[in-house]
């Protein structure tokens, strides 16, 4: 299976050196990490982080989004990036889990480690194969670049997540555990989230401190209770939640928060907003 790009040239540009200028600028811009890193030789076996970062267009969440990739990039590559997020379409199975074939950007190909995502499928109770979630669905194409523009040399395992239960994501990490200890293989968990959406500046503010709070201290149930009682309109709570667990069961157990900003913060209309947090746990 092939999967072309859904969203080139409106979330990210499609010239593939415009798309390298837009991402040097992303690490460079104000709310940017302040450089743009050089890539490590990574040759351990346990990838020592796992990231969380946004997935908004490259205008208004790629100088947050540097400060995830600046890590990754200063760590090294590892042989695969597991990609998750929701799913902003409503197509696909519970969890959809793209497991053959390769990723279509403006800078290349990207194959699937097709081993990996068979093995995470066979461990999960609620992972399918499925390709229908992944086809206009944007959150994680638009990492892919990120991580093309210092090395096409890896794989990747992309999954969307229909539900963002507590089950499904305690499932979908304990899934990507086993079939990692299984394969032998060193990788890196990406979650895919926006937090609140559609709030003024200082309500996104409050609402994203109390979810910025719990993913902090690694409480993913708290979280869920959080998003749930405050109904925030964070969209990727369910790959954070599998991040934070999964972490855990890899004895990563310290999150560090590097940037948060809304989508104020880059236009300067404070009336309704959307906001961007990355960090890593390690």
């Amino acid at each position: 299976m092939i999967r072309k790009p859904a969203v080139a040239g409106s979330f990210y540009p499609d010239n593939p050196e415009t798309l390298k200028k837009t991402i040097e600028d992303c690490f460079m811009s104000k709310f940017g990490v302040g450089l743009i890193p050089e890539l490590k030789t990574f040759d351990g076996k346990d990838y020592p982080i796992n990231v969380m970062v946004p997935h908004a267009g490259y205008i208004y969440s790629g100088s947050v989004a540097s400060h995830g990739y600046c890590q990754i990039v200063q760590n090294g590559f590892p042989e695969v990036f597991i990609i998750l997020s929701p799913n902003h379409t409503g197509y696909g199975s519970e969890i959809s889990v793209f497991n053959e074939g390769e990723w279509i950007t403006p800078l290349g190909n990207v194959k699937i480690d097709e081993d990996f995502a068979d093995s995470i499928i066979e461990c999960s109770d609620a992972a399918s194969p499925d390709f229908d979630a992944h086809l206009f669905e944007h959150s994680i194409e638009v990492q892919l670049p990120f991580l093309q523009y210092f090395s096409n040399d890896f794989k990747i395992v992309p999954i969307v997540m229909g539900s963002q239960s507590f089950s499904a994501s305690n499932d979908l990490a304990k899934a990507i555990f086993d079939a990692a200890q299984k394969l032998n293989k060193s990788y890196c968990v990406i979650a895919s989230t926006d937090l609140s959406h559609f709030n003024t500046q200082e309500k996104a503010n409050k609402v994203d401190g109390f979810v910025l709070e719990d993913i902090k201290h690694m409480n993913e149930f708290k979280l869920y209770e959080e998003i749930i009682q405050y109904n925030i309109t964070m969209c990727g709570y369910g790959p954070v939640m599998t991040t934070i667990a999964l972490s855990k069961m890899c004895d990563k157990h310290i999150c560090e928060i590097f940037q948060y900003k809304t989508s104020g913060d880059v236009t300067g209309d404070l009336t309704s907003v959307v906001g961007y947090a990355s960090g890593i746990f390690k």
